[in-house]
């Protein structure tokens, strides 16, 4: 059969049948066009760009033009993922207006739907703005980086009976808010699963365990592109950053010694 464009009805399709959802991040139109061509359902320009791309120390600072930016370039990798991507901070928080007016921005540039984080009542709300503007609204639970500061560090969150019981009712008011899929990140694989039961949409995890519908990771992490601490929840199914050096060393050994270019590599 031949692949078709993945939507939002095959989001609720494979939740329905217990297909398990496919989710990577890229942020440049030869990884998008990589990530596509292998079938991933659908794909991510996480404001997580802010550390793999710029290499700052959070996601806070990224800005909307940052974020579009990147966009364009993987829109044009991209011909059948669901293309979402991540608001960066203060570009929904202040108002509906602002909320409803940043959203469509990446709607305009070819996005199929938005992500926004956290499950406050006025998160619910911008969401809901966002939902009732016709704008496809993806939420995100449980360690949200945006607000990193205020949850004093990148911890595994919802570990106790009163932080979980929080994040199953915001789970639920961002279905009712119009939410279609939610990212369940860095939460114990118990709570995941109720969370994943409770609601009638997608969840896709990132460190949650494997009760999620889904599953998403940064595409730089599972294929051994950055450096430094690598979280518990990360695979790394290829080591490219081993194979990039000893490209560039050969070259440099080449250059250096005279061997490059050669009569093959010269007009």
């Amino acid at each position: 059969m031949e692949r078709a464009k993945f939507t939002v009805h095959d989001f609720a399709r494979k939740k329905k049948s217990g297909e398990k959802i496919t989710m990577l991040t890229a942020y440049d139109c030869r990884t998008a066009q990589l990530v596509d061509d292998c079938g991933i359902d659908s794909i991510m320009v996480g404001d997580s760009l802010a550390m793999t791309v710029f290499g700052r120390d959070t996601t806070v600072s990224v800005t909307m033009e940052e974020v579009l930016h990147h966009v364009r370039a993987v829109k044009n990798g991209i011909k059948f993922a669901f293309l979402i991507a991540d608001m960066p901070f203060l570009s929904y928080q202040t108002s509906d207006e602002t909320a409803i007016t940043n959203a469509g921005r990446f709607i305009k540039e070819g996005c199929d739907a938005v992500k926004l984080e956290g499950g406050t009542e006025l998160m619910c709300r911008r969401i809901k703005a966002i939902s009732d503007a016709g704008i496809l609204v993806v939420g995100h639970l449980g360690l949200t980086p945006q607000s990193v500061s205020k949850m004093g560090g990148y911890k595994v969150q919802g570990v106790d009976a009163s932080s979980a019981g929080v994040l199953m009712e915001e789970a639920k008011n961002l279905e009712k808010a119009g939410c279609f899929a939610l990212i369940l990140e860095c939460l114990p694989k118990e709570l995941s699963q109720k969370i994943t039961k409770k609601v009638n949409i997608p969840t896709i995890g990132i460190g949650a365990g494997y009760h999620c519908d889904g599953q998403v990771l940064v595409v730089s992490d599972i294929i051994g592109y950055t450096t430094g601490h690598r979280p518990k929840f990360v695979k790394q199914y290829a080591d490219v950053s081993a194979v990039i050096s000893e490209a560039v060393k050969k070259f440099k050994s080449e250059t250096e010694s005279g061997i490059f270019p050669d009569d093959e590599h010269s007009y």
